[in-house]
């Protein structure tokens, strides 16, 4: 830290310096956030302060907390659902395992099974933040293989189960294809070996509702516990954003701490502050565009979505998987080669699948039909150098 403060206008001409240097979203293809909507811009920019890790001090900020925890709840099929606004998927998933090992950790105790590492069931396609819930909660990850269509294989998921499996995860919008876990099978399962199944649905939650073709995924699946979802994703809601839903206040208070010397006596999530900002971003967006216009923003992003896949079959590439939602993989052979072909050529930033590899692109609200064309382009040439 300088001894002496800066005028103003130095360090601002700094963080213009700065900011030169991080890349615009025009050229992302790989990233599965976008520009925050001009209004959630507005409304973080207004409770800027908001800290609802105090939230006794902001009960404004705290109702919008409680009504975007709602809303949520309604669109994913349980407008009772409870929960709060977390920093995003990775404190989401965390949350959600946390406390069905905490369950079961209180159903356990006393018995033989006391004091045994517990273990979740997850697909191959699952988040890496699962590799940090296993370590910090100290449970096994057990990863199921994926069938033919990149959606995790039931079989296999059912012979992973053991008397220490406390918990089983779909996945509703896969990173790296968009695929949609089979959720209502897995919810039976979860059923018949009395375990939890939380759904990760950090992209796909504010994608699969708008979708033309309708999908089994949420709390209308009678075994789903838990939910993730991302605001500050497909929503555009402003960095960090995220949302965990419980279907039962009984399971989230097993999140519960003692805060004596806060405003509120008791805390649920992972971190202490929280940005009230956020919350007060994605309360504004979901009114501001109600049902009808985030199906008009999912439906202008599957259109160009189809666009590009058939512009990619034109010239001979074709998809891995029919996409589901704004998720392509394309086999271009040495997606690697390719992918740094694209970033040399145009500027474009994409990125690589791991099993199958293939080149992936993320259809976000910020790509429009110009994007699309200019990258095709430039795919064009480079599928002639390289695929």
């Amino acid at each position: 830290m300088n001894e002496k403060g800066m005028k103003e206008e130095e360090v601002l001409a700094i963080l213009n310096e700065k900011k030169r240097k991080d890349r615009r979203y025009d050229r992302i293809l790989s990233s599965m956030c976008t520009y925050p909507h001009d209004i959630a811009l507005k409304a973080h920019m207004m409770f800027i302060e908001a800290n609802l890790g105090d939230s006794g001090l902001f009960p404004g900020t705290s109702e919008m907390e409680e009504e975007v925890v709602r809303m949520t709840g309604a669109l994913l099929g349980e407008e009772n659902a409870c929960g709060y606004i977390s920093t995003g998927g990775t404190e989401s998933n965390i949350q959600a395992v946390r406390a069905f090992r905490n369950f079961k950790m209180r159903e356990w105790r006393g018995t033989p099974r006391e004091g045994e590492r517990m273990n979740i069931v997850v697909p191959e396609s699952a988040h890496f933040s699962f590799e940090k819930i296993a370590d910090m909660l100290c449970i096994d990850v057990r990863k199921a293989q994926l069938d033919d269509e990149l959606k995790v294989d039931l079989s296999d998921v059912e012979a992973l189960i053991d008397d220490k499996t406390i918990g089983l995860v779909g996945i509703a919008g896969t990173t790296e294809f968009g695929q949609i876990d089979p959720i209502k099978e897995m919810g039976d399962i979860a059923i018949r070996n009395e375990i939890f199944l939380h759904v990760d649905a950090a992209f796909g939650g504010f994608v699969i509702p708008f979708l033309d073709k309708k999908y089994e995924f949420d709390f209308s699946v009678e075994g789903v516990s838990t939910i993730s979802v991302d605001p500050h994703k497909m929503l555009a809601s402003t960095i960090p954003a995220g949302c965990v839903l419980f279907r039962e206040n009984e399971l989230m208070e097993m999140l519960s701490v003692e805060t004596p010397y806060l405003t509120t006596k008791t805390q649920f999530s992972l971190t202490g502050t929280r940005s009230g900002a956020a919350a007060a971003a994605t309360y504004a967006v979901m009114k501001f565009l109600g049902v009808e216009g985030m199906r008009r923003i999912v439906r202008k992003c599957m259109d160009i979505t189809k666009m590009l896949v058939y512009g990619a079959r034109s010239l001979g590439v074709h998809t891995v998987i029919e996409p589901v939602m704004n998720v392509v993989a394309l086999d271009v052979g040495d997606a690697e080669r390719v992918s740094s072909a694209l970033r040399e050529r145009g500027g474009w930033i994409t990125s690589v699948t791991r099993k199958p590899k293939a080149l992936r692109l993320v259809i976000m609200p910020h790509v429009k039909e110009e994007t699309v064309s200019d990258f095709l382009a430039d795919f064009k040439c480079v599928c002639e150098e390289q695929c």
